[in-house]
């Protein structure tokens, strides 16, 4: 027998054994050797430069139920790479989860009980892998890869499983994700310290008198019987009106202190709030009862002093005076029926939220822009 090896950095070795008067070429991984049940699994730690090379996604032509994965939405690999490209020193990606459809061979490093568990795991080249988890972030990878060629010889860790036909991968494709949750927008907001919004966002919950202990930070909505009155991602949302900025945007100092400005001025105008605060009404009771205690509120609070501040940019705290004697109430159905209301309860449609902007500048006298007057004449020939 004879054996030739190639090294690559001690990271993955390709060998070339000869048997016989027949070759086999196989890739040998640096594996850790798991059990789950009842099955043998391998981890690896895999240079980015091989990925795309290795695992190949070749199954868009192929109907649902031939296929052991969903189909490769292409719209989101951009971002994906962007978010590798721009984090360069900070990124991470969870593992890629691999099938292998061929014969594997395991060969232990030592006998030893632990050490039995570290090894070589070699994998016939004419095998196929099958992404059973990951296929974004390896076609991320390999875009990320032309951009930044610098990144090939970092990492992402690869398991392997050994294939056991179509119904198996398909099977660990559903258990995979069938209890994946997407945390919910307020803690992505609270967690997330690259985007300077998010930053602000959490400034202003803690700043902010009447936002202060009064807001919902790790959940996008809020239970009936809780003693906050607002959700972190609302606030984001709002201030991101007001501000007129996108996702990772610059914010100066001089915007900040405007938002901040602005929503110690709204509360201000907006008794019902600080009343809340000082504990003499019920959050519950608010959002029972008026409309100025939900996000919609905010959102349209912040599209309506955006144009106020850009209109009267010397006396917009004085002009907002006006929304203190605005019928907040949802029982006022004149009002509020159809514009943030539909059949009695809130919509945060964005055209009910232009409508509740539409009566804030109205309330401020502030003249509406073309779509929203469009919007505006369609609600009022609704109402006849």
């Amino acid at each position: 027998m004879e054996v030739k090896k190639v090294d690559f950095r001690n990271k993955i070795r390709h060998q070339r054994i000869m048997k016989n008067t027949s070759a086999e070429f196989t890739y040998s991984f640096p594996v850790i050797r798991g059990i789950q049940a009842g099955r043998e699994y391998y981890t690896t730690m895999c240079p980015l430069k091989l990925v795309p090379r290795l695992f190949k996604f070749v199954e868009d032509d192929l109907p649902p139920d031939l296929r052991a994965q969903r189909t490769l939405n292409k719209q989101r690999i951009p971002a994906l790479a962007r978010y590798i490209i721009d984090n360069k020193e900070s990124y991470a990606f969870s593992s890629l989860t691999v099938s292998i459809d061929g014969e594997v061979h395991f060969e232990p490093t030592d006998s030893d009980p632990i050490k039995s568990k570290l090894g070589v795991l070699s994998i016939p080249m004419e095998s196929r892998f099958l992404i059973n988890d990951g296929q974004h972030r390896r076609a991320a990878i390999e875009e990320a890869l032309q951009e930044c060629p610098e990144l090939a010889d970092e990492t992402i860790s690869v398991v392997f499983f050994v294939d056991a036909g179509l119904n198996r991968s398909q099977q660990m494709f559903a258990d995979l994700n069938r209890y994946a949750v997407r945390t919910t927008r307020s803690l992505g907001i609270l967690y997330d310290h690259r985007d300077p919004l998010a930053q602000l966002a959490r400034t202003l919950a803690d700043t902010v008198p009447v936002f202060a202990g009064m807001t919902e930070k790790e959940k996008t909505t809020i239970s009936n019987r809780s003693r906050k009155l607002f959700t972190l991602s609302s606030i984001y949302q709002a201030t991101k009106q007001l501000l007129r900025k996108g996702k990772n945007d610059k914010i100066s100092n001089q915007e900040k202190k405007l938002a901040f400005e602005f929503w110690k001025e709204i509360s201000n105008n907006i008794p019902d709030w600080n009343l809340c605060k000082q504990k003499k009404v019920a959050a519950y009771e608010l959002r029972s009862d008026y409309v100025h205690a939900h996000g919609i509120a905010l959102s349209a609070l912040a599209i309506a002093g955006s144009a106020l501040i850009a209109t009267y940019p010397a006396s917009w705290k004085k002009n907002l005076k006006a929304i203190k004697a605005l019928d907040w109430s949802r029982h006022n159905k004149t009002i509020w029926e159809g514009r943030a209301l539909i059949a009695g309860r809130l919509s945060k449609a964005k055209t009910n939220v232009t409508l509740t902007s539409n009566l804030l500048k109205q309330t401020l006298s502030i003249p509406l822009d073309p779509s929203e007057e469009e919007i505006e004449m369609h609600y009022a020939a609704g109402k006849k």
